[in-house]
């Protein structure tokens, strides 16, 4: 990368870019978050660390000015889930997730009552196609099932919800103009798709509705994270 165009680093970073810290343990995850620098103001911690240190991880980052995305798919009975929500609302985190029963997420969105925090239900894994559900035992599709559950999720009062590039424009489509639709399985045309089955470019993602993407090994998987990141970067400025 030439040397302006790492000075761009230094110019604010795009919020719509939410990076996860998918790493093993709380020292990786701080030092890719150095390594990142200023072109990343937006973190998902999710599973991995939550067993570890996450709820540290995610306070040491919000001290230094960064947005914080939960990514924990709460799913428990509705009392559970509504103590836990409240908990986590006073932790000064951004997002927050649930699966998307109509049950759970409405527990959530009263545990997280009048906070800043946005309460986002998980639709269907990027990483099941029709097949994968059909063996799980339902009976319709993905895109019939993303369709079901961004409706619940509205009628519970969620701010959003996660759903591949592939569903973004339906979710646009139900939740309206305010509503978050937040698109894993984000993948530039440079990087390998991994395990996710519903992938889409993130001006494709955008495009389709998208209100933030969530890219991941393109970015922490690559020599030069902050580089991949700004090239992410540059193609969602185009849009």
């Amino acid at each position: 990368m030439t040397a302006a165009a790492r000075l761009d680093a230094a110019k604010p970073c795009d919020p719509r870019l939410i990076v996860p810290l998918d790493l093993p343990d709380i020292d990786q995850a701080r030092a890719m978050v150095a390594a990142l620098g200023e072109a990343v103001s937006f973190y998902k911690i999710g599973l991995e660390l939550f067993a570890s240190d996450g709820m540290t991880l995610a306070r040491e980052l919000k001290a230094q000015g960064k947005q914080i995305f939960l990514d924990w798919k709460l799913h428990d009975i509705g009392t559970t889930v509504q103590r836990s929500a409240a908990v986590l609302a006073d932790s000064g985190c951004d997002f927050l997730t649930v699966h998307g029963e109509p049950q759970v997420m409405a527990a959530a969105v009263r545990g997280r009552a009048r906070s800043g925090l946005k309460v986002l239900a998980v639709t269907v894994l990027t990483s099941l196609s029709d097949e994968d559900l059909l063996e799980m035992g339902f009976t319709e599709s993905a895109r019939s099932l993303v369709e079901r559950r961004i409706q619940h999720a509205v009628a519970a009062g969620c701010d959003g919800v996660i759903a591949s590039p592939h569903e973004a424009a339906l979710a646009r489509a139900i939740g309206g103009p305010g509503f978050l639709v937040v698109t894993p399985g984000v993948r530039p045309d440079w990087a390998a798709k991994n395990d996710q089955a519903r992938a889409a470019t993130p001006a494709q993602a955008l495009q389709a509705g998208a209100s933030h993407l969530v890219c991941g090994r393109p970015i922490t998987g690559a020599n030069d994270p902050q580089a991949a990141a700004l090239r992410i970067v540059a193609e969602m400025s185009r849009l």
